[in-house]
């Protein structure tokens, strides 16, 4: 009975897949709403499980794809690659009322490139400081202050290595929970409470997953509008990062 079972579940992978994440979730809201009353978003524990599992699925088996490894999860694989994320992320724009988008105007933009700079910047002393002059892993390090996923596109793009790519989500993703933390507790004092800081407040955070929870866990109505400039962001950082951001650094760096 057990074999059959696992049958089923291991030929069904991208389901099993969304029913793993989903109890995962579900455990994750429990311990949010119990154990922390709510202060600490159930997304951010669930990132931090989700890597302490991908963590033991790699160790356990050897390979290079977490739980994916395991043939029970493999449809973590597909589950969450590049085309779902984006669909998500298109999915969640649609929520978006353009006549709120309109009134975030010229400060949005200015809270897109402010907020793209600033971490960039920020991340390309710190690896200065810490001993890399290359302008490939500067570049690539500055870019994953950015978020997580500028980093391993800049990196790809500008040649840099498989440590400096893993390096640069690391510190994107210690960036998207930390923002998910700490905006339901300065959301009250910065005043995000309405669409307009919310567009302005995601131009200026950049991490579509942070953003999206730190939101979520603030005033749900508010996260298509943050998200929205939120994979704005991701995509010009995306864009500038391999071209720009890196011409720049190597200039600084004479590389």
């Amino acid at each position: 009975m057990n074999e059959r079972l696992l049958e089923v579940f291991t030929s069904n992978g991208l389901i099993t897949a969304f029913a793993a994440v989903g109890l995962l979730m579900l455990v994750c809201n429990l311990i949010s709403k119990h154990l922390t009353a709510g202060r600490i978003h159930g997304s951010a524990i669930a990132i931090a499980a989700g890597l302490v599992l991908s963590y033991i699925g790699g160790v356990s088996t050897g390979g290079e794809d977490g739980l994916a490894d395991i043939a029970l999860f493999s449809g973590l694989g597909l589950m969450g690659g590049s085309m779902l994320r984006d669909f998500a992320i298109v999915a969640t724009a649609f929520g978006v009322d353009v006549r709120e988008l309109k009134k975030a105007g010229m400060n949005g933009v200015i809270a897109l490139f402010v907020g793209l700079l600033v971490p960039f910047t920020l991340g390309a002393i710190v690896a200065y400081l810490f001993g890399y002059t290359d302008p490939v892993a500067v570049t690539t390090i500055g870019a994953g202050a950015a978020t997580y996923i500028v980093g391993p596109v800049t990196g790809t793009a500008i040649g840099a290595g498989s440590d400096l790519i893993a390096l640069s989500i690391a510190i994107g993703l210690v960036k998207s929970i930390s923002v998910m933390i700490v905006t339901p507790i300065v959301a009250r004092s910065i005043s995000l409470n309405n669409p307009s800081a919310a567009l302005v407040f995601g131009g200026m955070m950049g991490t579509t997953s942070g953003v999206a929870g730190g939101l979520a866990a603030t005033d749900a109505r508010l996260v298509p509008y943050g998200a929205m400039t939120a994979t704005f962001y991701t995509g010009l950082g995306c864009l500038l990062g391999p071209s720009l951001f890196y011409l720049v650094v190597r200039a600084l760096l004479g590389g």
